[in-house]
């Protein structure tokens, strides 16, 4: 399921990468080779040696694009990146495969024309992963396919009416979301050279620079997710967690979105440990047989901020959890350790807990039937989500939505 909603999502975005903009608009390519260091995931992680990758993107600078959101945002460059990654340790860490949206920014434009801000999100196939006999230091890595981030600092060195020389600096990240333990991910900090090689003479085009009115919009939105997690390395298989949520808010300039609401989950793992009296519910919480299903909810409310990108959306959510019962169990669990003993010691429920059990977070991607652009009364939209105990991945999701604008 998991590989679906990856797979799903990414074939939405790149075609409305590639589909979405005005035919006139000009398209460049772009080699880039990146050298770094993959950072250790866990205590006795393998040693890895330099870090080395290959990108190319293809992308658009969209200053044809009459759509409101290019011209609010300045006319980011969008586009999908391809890549190929060596971790620096081919037997135990070994290399990636990487299909990556973006979206790039101009920064510091009131200083310098010449630093660009680049975002990517999308997903990597990983040939070697975490085995306990065969691999048990990589604690970085379970799955084949993963979520991956990328976030890069681009200075212009060298340009001219072609080609554009650039040295980047940044970080790449690679995790499951939650689906299968160990999940530590694979962090990277790196450095860049690439070239932007355009298709046409860039400067001598003029973006359009319509009169644009402010204006906003009130909606609310529903929402249905299904997510996968698991529980931890002993009760280590993906079960469903069911979402659903309302929210309410205001669309900016069919550019930004602004929303508050709440959401309710149910987790089957959850259940099913209760159900199945599993170590601490004889011993800790006995109480929780008693209304299985109760204590295996979890209710909250959350704050969402959104970029709108026609038919594309970029979402974060940050939340507080006003009722998750179980975590306290999942903390102990998860945190804890096995003691010279051999005896299983569980983790206490500290401060970092409260934190953790109190802040949730949600981060993704949306793909919307009709682009805002058009700012629709009505519109459904399908997405993908990892959402998250604080920063700490809890569960993936897909989710399928519906909007309603009201007409101001």
């Amino acid at each position: 399921m998991r590989k679906t909603i990856l797979f799903v999502i990414a074939l939405l975005i790149i075609s409305n990468v590639l589909s979405a903009q005005n035919v006139d608009n000009l398209y460049y390519l772009s080699p880039e080779i990146l050298v770094g260091k993959t950072l250790p995931a866990n205590t006795d992680f393998p040693n890895t040696n330099l870090q080395t990758a290959l990108f190319f993107s293809f992308g658009t600078y969209n200053l044809d694009n009459e759509q409101e959101w290019a011209v609010r945002l300045n006319y980011p460059k969008t586009g999908l990146s391809l890549a190929v990654i060596d971790f620096g340790n081919p037997d135990q860490v070994g290399q990636a495969i990487t299909v990556m949206p973006f979206v790039e920014f101009s920064v510091f434009k009131k200083y310098s024309d010449n630093f660009n801000l680049n975002v990517g999100y999308g997903a990597s196939y990983m040939n070697t992963q975490y085995d306990f006999e065969a691999n048990p230091l990589n604690r970085a890595i379970t799955t084949k396919v993963n979520w991956s981030f990328r976030s890069f600092l681009y200075y212009n060195v060298l340009k001219d009416k072609l080609t554009n020389w650039r040295l980047g600096l940044g970080y790449i990240h690679h995790s499951n979301g939650h689906t299968r333990l160990p999940n530590q991910g694979l962090n990277s900090l790196l450095a860049s050279v690439s070239a932007t090689i355009n298709t046409s003479k860039v400067e001598s085009v003029k973006p359009h620079k319509p009169k644009l009115e402010q204006k906003s919009e009130t909606y609310t939105s529903s929402r249905f997710g299904l997510g996968y997690n698991t529980l931890s390395d002993s009760i280590n298989t993906k079960k469903e967690v069911y979402t659903v949520a309302f929210e309410i808010g205001k669309v900016i300039n069919k550019t930004f979105k602004f929303g508050g609401g709440f959401y309710a989950r149910y987790y089957q793992h959850f259940y099913d440990y209760i159900k199945d009296e599993e170590a601490l519910i004889n011993s800790q919480y006995p109480n929780f047989k008693d209304n299985a299903f109760a204590y295996s909810t979890n209710y909250g409310v959350f704050g969402t901020a959104e970029l709108l990108l026609g038919h594309f959306g970029v979402e974060l959510d940050l939340g507080l959890n006003l009722y998750k019962p179980f975590y306290k169990l999942e903390w102990q669990i998860t945190q804890g350790y096995r003691a010279d003993s051999g005896n299983y010691v569980y983790a206490d429920l500290d401060s970092y807990y409260e934190l953790k059990r109190t802040i949730s977070s949600r981060l993704g991607v949306k793909y919307y039937l009709i682009t805002n652009n058009k700012s629709p009364k009505h519109n459904l939209l399908l997405s993908a989500h990892i959402n998250a105990n604080l920063g700490q991945a809890d569960f993936s999701e897909i989710s399928l939505g519906y909007t309603y604008r009201f007409k101001n």
